[in-house]
């Protein structure tokens, strides 16, 4: 099957508009999955549009938000890939500090403005119109195509693991593959081949049943804000290093492969803390995306106690809270951490409460697989440059649940721009990004295509790790 790559460029660029207008009927329409508004009717809209489309598509109830789940199969023994994606988006607030509202999408200097522009509707968008374009070039799909659209991507994809479990054969491909997160931030195109996981936990300490007068009590009450300080000094040393016992267990050392592939990446620190909001980042290339990447985290997301309003409240408060995301690598188990943290605790300070609260388990696709190396091709093909091969996305997705329980390898490429401000206000994804996915997306499938033809044989026996 020939391509025409120019022709598949002037395709997609003249049918900006429609394009557009398609993407902006499913971000006019809320889905914000941790308040429950607008789901349903956006996983209504998303299946009518994929039914539109001629893919066969239905809603899969869960345990909580519907999985929109959509197939095209030309045949059962062909190659099958699978399409993730979320519908699903944050909370909009602070609704004062976006320029235009942030449901209706508009554009200014050439990017779109909105929630879900780039996480990941826009992204979401694009693949589906990346297949229409296929379609409207060649009348039929090459592979088998399944999609999974799930709404709970943004409240930590709770119901995904027992859904994938529960669907391992209507589920079963030979590849899976996101377009989510945001491209590499010198602008290339960029490859993910993993995740890194997370584990969300809260530490609770309590003092006297109301807030006190800080001189009629001092020196009397204890301080649960002091208690907590006092705890997280001995689950961190002023360098970064987790001090919790067995923390650094089962993570698996970095592959000489993945030391090449991190040592091709670009870096300009300035550019970059310019871009993150911080100039004096001070950290060579190697170093930044070893800390990124490869090693796990131990952050404080959030720290209430007392009062921490205008002037001042001399009081000694009854309670202190801190929620602590901790980024895991490969082959770092999130229940096993977490058991070890309610270990730590025990023995420093067994008053202090520690509730779980999510987590999501990290995942890896090898480098070397051919079809890793077929799809590489594709996106050099679609953007006329090599794309940059990164082994672990900085942040979580959940893709383990295709990598462990599908058994399947698992590709991630970025559709959205490195500046998306995703989960942030004035969200946005930019036209040229936008119309650059769908044209990747066509791209990959034939690749994929043609990928089929010459390893229908032995397809099934490559390994992945």
């Amino acid at each position: 099957m020939n391509v025409d790559i120019q022709k598949i460029h002037e395709y997609v660029w003249s049918r900006k508009n429609e394009f557009l207008e398609q993407l902006f009927i499913l971000l006019r329409q809320k889905s914000i999955s941790a308040q429950n508004e607008g789901i349903h009717e956006c996983a209504e809209l998303l299946k009518d549009f994929m039914g539109d489309l001629g893919i066969t598509t239905r809603l899969i109830e869960t345990n909580g938000h519907p999985v929109v789940y959509g197939e095209t199969i030309t045949d059962e023994n062909h190659f099958t890939l699978l399409i993730y994606g979320h519908y699903d988006v944050q909370p909009p607030d602070p609704l004062e500090d976006w320029i235009s509202p942030p449901f209706e999408p508009t554009i200014r200097d050439e990017r779109i403005y909105c929630r879900g522009a780039g996480d990941n509707k826009g992204q979401l968008i694009a693949q589906l119109l990346g297949i229409k374009t296929f379609i409207d070039h060649h009348q039929d799909l090459p592979i088998n195509i399944k999609f999974v659209f799930e709404g709970e991507e943004e409240v930590g994809s709770v119901n995904l693991p027992n859904f994938v479990e529960d669907n391992k054969d209507l589920l079963k491909a030979d590849l899976v593959y996101t377009a989510d997160g945001s491209s590499h931030n010198s602008g290339s195109p960029l490859l993910l081949l993993g995740v890194r996981g997370m584990l969300s936990f809260e530490l609770k300490a309590k003092g006297a049943d109301w807030d006190n007068h800080s001189g009629n009590t001092g020196n009397i009450l204890p301080n649960p804000a002091w208690k907590l300080i006092d705890l997280l000094q001995t689950m961190r040393d002023r360098n970064g290093k987790v001090l919790i016992k067995g923390f650094y267990d089962h993570i698996l050392p970095m592959s000489e492969t993945d030391s090449k592939l991190l040592n091709k990446l670009p870096f300009d620190v300035k550019d970059i803390g310019e871009k993150i909001g911080y100039r004096p980042l001070n950290l060579e290339g190697e170093d930044y995306y070893r800390k990124l990447t490869m090693e796990p985290t131990f952050n404080i997301c959030g720290i209430q106690s007392g009062y921490a309003g205008e002037g001042i409240k001399t009081i000694i408060p009854s309670h202190a809270t801190v929620k602590i995301d901790a980024r895991l690598v490969v082959d770092q188990d999130p229940m096993d951490i977490f058991n070890k943290i309610c270990q730590h605790v025990q023995i420093h300070d067994p008053d202090i409460e520690v509730r779980y609260l999510g987590s999501m388990k990290p995942s890896k696709t090898s480098a070397n697989l051919d079809i890793v190396k077929c799809v590489t091709h594709a996106i050099h093909q679609a953007f006329d440059q090599e794309p940059l091969i990164q082994p672990s996305l900085a942040g979580s997705l959940p893709d383990y649940v295709w990598t462990k329980i599908l058994n399947a390898p698992s590709i991630i490429m970025p559709y959205a721009n490195f500046d998306q401000r995703n989960h942030s206000p004035n969200e946005n994804i930019k036209i040229d990004h936008f119309l650059n996915g769908i044209k990747c997306t066509y791209h990959v499938i034939h690749a994929l295509g043609e990928y089929k033809k010459s390893q229908q044989n032995n397809l099934g026996e490559e390994k992945f790790v």
